[in-house]
C-alpha cells in the first residue's frame, strides 16, 4: 500500500532541521507540497527544499515567527499564494526548551518564551489553519508533543514540560471541536530522538548514554522515526483517529 498524499498542502513549522526536516521530506516523498517554515535557519529550511526538490517533490520556505499572530498570517496568505490552494496538513513542530533553568532561579521572560514558542505557537498555527480546512471539509493537524509531558523532563525542563503538557491536552480539546467538521487532530509525542539540535544542545554524552540504556528497544530514536508516525496521522490510513497521542520513544515510556 502506498501513501499517496498528492494534491495536498502540508505545512511544517519549524521544518529547517532535525525532526521538522524528516517530517516535510517525508510528506513530500508521499506527493503532498510542503512549505517548510523557520524563523533564523533560513540556509538550513532552503536546505530542507533542495533535498525536496532534487528528489522530484515540490517545496517552499517560508520566514516567519511562530510566536507572533500577525507573521503567522501573513505566511499563510504567502503559502496560498505560492501553491495556489489552503493547508491540508498541519504539522505545529516549532519549538524549543531555550535554556536549562530552575524554578526558582524562573524569570517571567523565560517563562514567556518557552511557553511561547511552544504551546502558543501551535494554539495561533492551528487557528490559522482551520478557516480553510472547515471551508473545504477536511484537514489534519498533528502536533508534536514530548515525552517530557509525561514525565516532567530533565533538570531546568519544566515549563518546557508543562507547555508539551499543555499541547497534549489541547490537542484533544481541538479533536472535539473540530470533528464535526471533518478535521482530525492528533499528536505525536516524541522520546529521546538522536540526530537533533535538541540533544546536541542541551544533553550531555553521559546523559545521552544513560538515556539509551533505559530504552527497551536498545537505540535512541531518529528524526525518521517521528516522521513515519506523523505521515500515519497526515495520511487516510488514520481517518478513524482524532485527539490521539502517539508515543514514539522505543518503550521508554508506556501508557
Amino acid at each position: 500500500m502506498r501513501i499517496d498524499l498528492q494534491g495536498k498542502i502540508a505545512l511544517v513549522t519549524g521544518g529547517s532541521a532535525g525532526i521538522g526536516r524528516a517530517v516535510a521530506v517525508t510528506l513530500a516523498e508521499c506527493g503532498a507540497k510542503v512549505a517548510v517554515n523557520y524563523m533564523t535557519s533560513k540556509e538550513a529550511a532552503e536546505e530542507t527544499v533542495r533535498i525536496i526538490q532534487q528528489a522530484g517533490g515540490e517545496a517552499a520556505a517560508f520566514q516567519g515567527d511562530m510566536t507572533d499572530v500577525q507573521q503567522i498570517e501573513a505566511m499563510f496568505a504567502a503559502i496560498g499564494g505560492a501553491f495556489a490552494g489552503t493547508v491540508d496538513i498541519l504539522i505545529n513542530n516549532a519549538g524549543n526548551l531555550v535554556k536549562r533553568v530552575p524554578n526558582d532561579e524562573m524569570s517571567e521572560e523565560h517563562y514567556n518564551k518557552v511557553m511561547d514558542v511552544n504551546f502558543k505557537s501551535c494554539v495561533f498555527v492551528s487557528k490559522a489553519a482551520l478557516s480553510g480546512m472547515k471551508e473545504q471539509g477536511f484537514g489534519k493537524i498533528v502536533n508534536i508533543t514530548s515525552l517530557a509531558a509525561h514525565n516532567g523532563g530533565g533538570p531546568g525542563a519544566a515549563i518546557y514540560a508543562a507547555s508539551k503538557g499543555a499541547i497534549m491536552t489541547y490537542t484533544k480539546g481541538l479533536a472535539k471541536e473540530q470533528a464535526s467538521s471533518g478535521i482530525r487532530v492528533n499528536a505525536v509525542s516524541p522520546g529521546f530522538i538522536g540526530q537533533t539540535a535538541f540533544h546536541a544542545t542541551f544533553t550531555s554524552e553521559e546523559g545521552r548514554k544513560a538515556s539509551v540504556a533505559s530504552v527497551p528497544l536498545g537505540r535512541e530514536g531518529t528524526p525518521q522515526d517521528v516522521a513515519n508516525a506523523v505521515l500515519f496521522l497526515a495520511s487516510n490510513l488514520s481517518d478513524y483517529l482524532t485527539g490521539e497521542t502517539i508515543e514514539v520513544n522505543g518503550g521508554m515510556f508506556m501508557r
